[in-house]
């Protein structure tokens, strides 16, 4: 019953509207500048045309939507901090105080955070409860989860963007929370892409030497173990991923089905991101990114995405906290596209451009 919806929905998803496109590329090719002179803010204009059917004057509403879940693979020591970190942060973000919550104050932009699989009992305090067990298991040892339980935690995905577009959102960051999660995130994409572990595996919040051959090490063992398909997203997350890059998964398919633009944040967002692509190439059409993460695999899954980072910072919190320096850079896009002038409005002769195309050829 599950994966029938899921099919359903991936197969609503439609391409990015290409006219709109050719055309906000000709009015950028008609501002009074050298062609292509703005880089990527002009890729940006062209991306949001094709979702929206035109460059928007705003993109707000905005938000950051933060999955949040435990992975049993702490278990096995691959994490610097402890597994109680998760439930900590998870409460801080509806008291304003992690990373993303500044950076999303900062772009006026707010969080939905939606609890996957922390292991409490508790309800948390301002975050949703889609819970589907108390964190998943040892993939060391054997499947992260189930199938189904898989395929649930994408579809709460989507039903987190669905609550995005109902609250207005034009564009949703896609961000986590979940220690050990980039252990799980390295399996993933080691599963997707045939990659060794030790090129996609980085220290995370910072472990020690010792401690990330140890890393290496548990991913190598939880692949031979579980021997994902690699042709079979559902497959790859239920065995070695987790419920918060399932959910996130789930997040970039939603917003591709309901017309917003979807942000990728760093490493793992980037991961999601590809397992989404994987699912449905279309859902590439709606996504922005924002940065290069410090995490090693990033590089492996954003070349196997097809969509390069902007921004260069050397980040690696996570939780989604470059995504509204991504919003930022889309509103200046924006604002070029609208506010500066052609070479007609700006009295510029354009005969020059001929010149350069002649030195180009």
């Amino acid at each position: 019953m599950y994966e029938k919806k899921l099919r359903e929905i991936i197969s609503s998803i439609k391409p990015t509207d290409i006219d709109a496109k050719k055309k906000a590329q000709m009015q950028l090719d008609s501002l009074a500048k050298p062609p292509g002179s703005l880089g990527r803010l002009e890729d940006f204009a062209v991306t949001l045309s094709g979702v929206f059917g035109e460059v928007p004057k705003s993109l707000k509403p905005r938000c950051v939507i933060i999955t949040a879940s435990d992975n049993g693979v702490v278990e096995e020591g691959v994490a610097s901090a402890p597994k109680e970190f998760t439930l900590t942060q998870t409460r801080n973000f509806n008291k304003g105080l992690t990373g993303v919550c500044v950076t999303s104050r900062v772009a006026d932009a707010f969080l939905i955070v939606a609890d996957l699989g922390v292991d409490t009992e508790e309800k948390i305090e301002g975050v949703i409860d889609m819970k589907i067990a108390r964190g998943t298991k040892n993939i060391a040892l054997g499947s992260a989860m189930t199938r189904e339980e898989c395929v649930k935690a994408v579809l709460s995905g989507v039903k987190l963007a669905e609550k995005a577009k109902k609250q207005g959102c034009m564009m949703a960051g896609v961000g986590e929370m979940g220690i050990g999660n980039t252990t799980t995130t390295a399996a993933a994409l080691c599963a997707l892409t045939n990659c060794a572990p030790s090129d996609a595996t980085g220290k995370g919040a910072g472990l020690s030497s010792a401690a990330y051959e140890k890393k290496i090490s548990v991913i190598e063992r939880a692949l031979k173990v579980n021997n994902p398909d690699r042709n079979d997203v559902i497959d790859v997350l239920s065995k070695v991923g987790g419920f918060d890059i399932a959910a996130m998964t789930g997040v970039y398919l939603g917003c591709a089905l309901y017309g917003m633009v979807s942000v990728i944040d760093g490493f793992i967002s980037m991961t999601a991101a590809l397992c989404a692509y994987r699912l449905c190439e279309y859902s590439r059409d709606y996504m922005l990114p924002s940065h290069f993460s410090a995490e090693k695999g990033n590089i492996i899954a954003y070349r196997a995405l097809g969509i390069e980072p902007v921004l260069k910072l050397d980040m690696r919190l996570g939780e989604g906290s470059g995504c509204p320096l991504a919003f930022m850079l889309a509103d200046t896009s924006c604002a070029i596209y609208h506010e500066t002038a052609t070479f007609a409005e700006a009295c510029v002769n354009a005969e020059y451009l001929e010149a350069i195309e002649d030195f180009e050829n």
